[in-house]
């Protein structure tokens, strides 16, 4: 079986099934259609259907026009009906992997995502989970499930965990031509993989295990989340010192050789570096291994939107107003700049924190139109054009997020006060304030 399904992929007759449309589940859609394959979009949403259906991707940067020739050419199907998955040849699971209230794994989508496909499943498929998670999720979570369903992972079914590397709207890096790491649970299973990824992906990076490749993206955020905890501490202490963070990081970025440069802000956001490292300190407890270095890293990223407060707190006491009553303007709702995508993002807590201190508080940003439903803010709000008339109206702007399509000049012309926690402006203006 494994020879047929590989060569069926060798000639891109395998239809592709993608279970989870989101930031990570429509890019790779889209690149197995832009090769060819045919494509059935699986996903819980039925309002996330119905726009695919019309062609619309509902994310910001993705071009709808591949995906409604698809649909019209009918080589791509976006359906919530799980009895399909019998139709496709591989199945791709790109769900999301929260952290529950207690910082503990939250696998119920990956779980959820099982218990839909393996009634529907035959022999000859390959399933292949993108999900960031702790090493040892596709032996102990999906493995046994499949195997208890009657099939021989390796022989009939084969399996694989091959991490999500997606960085949205970077127009450097796309899906193409980012390497690809993949991990078989058997020999085998590797081969299925490396097949399956290589017709999209120009570089395939084989590791001897799923639990290796597992490690291999929870290594990638957790040295992001230390370096970024490293210069937000740092940020707060050149601050005491009356020293500009930013000018020092481009400085030693100078060097070439030994230095990459990370760059602090209001907090850290996106699904991945706010939570996949605690999936590595949960796992890790199971050894008896204590990692205190990522939970310092964790600790220095969270505490950072109360050290923003405590710069407009401390700013707007400079001009003799207090924080209760002022009109406060946040700059940004998405989690980094040029992007539509508001998951994890520090903005929504600088948001409550205000609001709990008595602000009047809106927010601008040309990406998110209104507030999205979110699983731990209940905030509503719309966005704000931004004109100096508006600007000038409010006490005080806070700088969350750095979009490029924001008038900066425009911004600290008729802003009276600006929170600067992203390092857009040179701090040595009186209104202009670092945190």
């Amino acid at each position: 079986m494994k020879n047929i399904l590989i060569d069926k992929i060798q000639q891109k007759k395998a239809v592709i099934g993608i279970v989870g449309l989101g930031y990570v589940g429509l890019p790779l859609a889209l690149r197995y259609l832009e090769e060819g394959f045919g494509v059935v979009g699986f996903d819980i949403d039925p309002l996330k259907i119905s726009k695919l259906a019309k062609g619309e991707p509902y994310i910001e940067h993705i071009d709808p026009a591949p995906f409604l020739t698809a649909i019209n050419n009918r080589t791509f199907v976006a359906t919530t009906d799980f009895a399909t998955i019998k139709t496709v040849d591989a199945i791709i699971l790109c769900v999301p992997t929260p952290l529950n209230k207690n910082r503990e794994p939250d696998l119920s989508f990956v779980t959820g995502s099982l218990q839909n496909i393996i009634p529907h499943m035959r022999p000859a498929q390959v399933v292949s989970l993108e999900s960031t998670t702790y090493p040892g999720t596709t032996a102990e979570i999906m493995l046994p499930p499949i195997t208890a369903a009657g099939y021989t992972v390796g022989t009939d079914a084969f399996l694989i965990y091959s991490p999500e590397r997606e960085d949205p709207a970077n127009p450097d890096f796309t899906t193409k031509t980012i390497p690809k790491v993949v991990g078989g649970s058997t020999p085998n299973c590797m081969e299925v993989g490396q097949a399956l990824y290589e017709k999209i992906i120009d570089e395939v990076v084989p590791v001897s295990s799923t639990g290796a490749a597992e490690m291999v993206k929870i290594l990638e955020n957790t040295f992001r989340s230390v370096n970024i905890a490293l210069v937000n501490e740092l940020k707060i202490v050149a601050d005491r010192m009356g020293l500009d963070i930013f000018e020092v990081i481009r400085a030693a970025a100078t060097k070439p050789f030994g230095y990459t440069p990370f760059y602090p802000g209001p907090g850290l956001g996106g699904h991945c570096i706010p939570i996949d490292p605690f999936y590595l300190t949960w796992k890790a407890r199971e050894y008896g291994i204590n990692t205190r270095f990522i939970e310092l890293a964790g600790e220095v990223n969270t505490s950072m939107p109360d050290f923003v407060i405590g710069k407009i707190v401390a700013a707007l006491n400079n001009i003799t107003k207090s924080v209760r009553g002022s009109r406060i303007l946040v700059l940004g709702l998405a989690y980094k700049k040029n992007v539509d995508d508001v998951r994890e993002s520090p903005s929504f807590v600088l948001l409550e924190k205000l609001q709990a201190l008595g602000a009047d508080v809106d927010y601008s940003d040309p990406h998110v139109p209104v507030t999205p439903v979110m699983r731990a803010h209940s905030i509503t709000l719309k966005s704000v054009t931004l004109t100096p008339q508006v600007v000038s109206s409010y006490d005080c702007i806070l700088v969350a997020t750095d979009h490029d399509r924001f008038d900066w000049d425009m911004i600290k012309q008729n802003a009276k006060l600006v929170i600067d926690p992203r390092g857009v402006y040179q701090a040595d203006e009186i209104k202009i304030y670092r945190a």
